[in-house]
């Protein structure tokens, strides 16, 4: 048994001649970047997806052919692109591994094991978050996975300046070793108030508050919503346009009224993500200024981190054990 797996894609020159992943080039680059992250590659269990080199060429679509050649069942590995029938034993040897070794958390190097794990190749949207094994592949497994995926090292040696953001990955595969099982934290979001809500949010959790997270979404030159949250624990979102373009409000004296709670909970120190962006926009749509605006996350983040991306996505990813939320967001509903 392992705490931790790494899971790459297939084998190169110097790999086929090894008859083992991660010795050549990549393997250096692998090697250097955990022990970055504070752990030795020697405690983890390392293998492929396939424990071969695709041929003629260093590629995996060598491996793929068309949708009626491909392994009945899988979705394509890339565009148009499926992995061929004769190469399933592969990974019925892999999840032979995983059940196997049980390590409380897999890391799926790149887009294929990405693939193989999750269902999903597209690995710059879902790199860095936390996330199980797909329900077919947990079936197959007998219980379900904690995957995290993140940048081949190939990949990182054709663009270095990814290395940052696979060595801050494989800290929080570190981190998540210590168990199997996927920890989400708990969220009390309120997302369709009433006017009575507003109110008694305002009394339990705005006015004790010392500091205001504030984010607005917006569509053209709307405020959509405005989200506060007092702690990481508690926000409230006060909806002001559905995407039909209707007020959220049934009538104009509720949306003023509304209006009202979040131009007083604009008052208070405030901390923003980009908040110059939420900052203007407030002034310029509805006149609300924020004038305690003391901490902003991007700007902390890029002065920290300067070589990162910046974005709220990313940095949730790096900071926090939610899904890969910015992909699940849902249109607000009014009855």
């Amino acid at each position: 048994m392992t705490d931790i797996m790494l899971v790459g894609e297939a084998w190169g020159e110097k790999e086929e001649e090894a008859g083992r992943p991660f010795v050549g080039a990549s393997g250096w680059l692998l090697k250097q970047m955990i022990g970055h992250a504070g752990f030795s590659f020697n405690e983890c269990y390392v293998t492929n997806v396939f424990n071969l080199r695709p041929k003629p060429s260093n590629d995996v679509k060598n491996l793929c052919g068309n949708k009626a050649e491909g392994i009945p069942g899988l979705p394509e590995l890339t565009k148009g692109k499926y992995v061929k029938r004769e190469y399933a034993g592969e990974l019925d040897r892999l999840f032979d591994e995983i059940r196997r070794e049980e390590p409380n958390i897999i890391v799926a190097l790149g887009a294929t094991a990405a693939w193989a794990l999750l269902r999903s190749s597209g690995i710059k949207s879902i790199r860095g978050a936390i996330a199980p094994s797909h329900p077919a592949v947990s079936d197959l497994l007998g219980r379900e996975y904690k995957i995290l995926p993140t940048y081949h090292p190939a990949m990182i040696l054709r663009d270095f300046s990814a290395r940052p953001v696979g060595i801050a990955d494989l800290s929080k595969a570190l981190r998540e070793s210590t168990t199997p099982e996927v920890s989400r934290p708990e969220r009390f979001i309120w997302i369709e108030p009433t006017l009575a809500d507003l109110e008694e949010y305002d009394r339990e959790f705005i006015q004790p508050a010392s500091l205001l997270s504030i984010d607005i979404e917006t569509k053209g030159d709307q405020i959509t919503c405005i989200g506060f949250a007092p702690n990481e624990a508690s926000a409230i979102v006060i909806p002001l346009f559905l995407e039909n373009g209707k007020s959220y409000w049934h009538t104009p004296e509720e949306e003023v009224a509304a209006l009202r709670y979040v131009r007083r909970w604009c008052q208070k120190p405030a901390l923003f993500q980009n908040g110059l962006y939420d900052i203007h926009f407030l002034w310029r749509r509805y006149g609300i200024p924020v004038p305690q605006a003391v901490e902003d996350t991007m700007l902390l983040h890029h002065a920290w981190m300067p070589e990162m991306e910046k974005g709220l996505g990313f940095l949730a990813t790096l900071y926090t054990n939610e899904a890969s939320w910015k992909f699940m967001r849902k249109g607000l509903k009014h009855d």
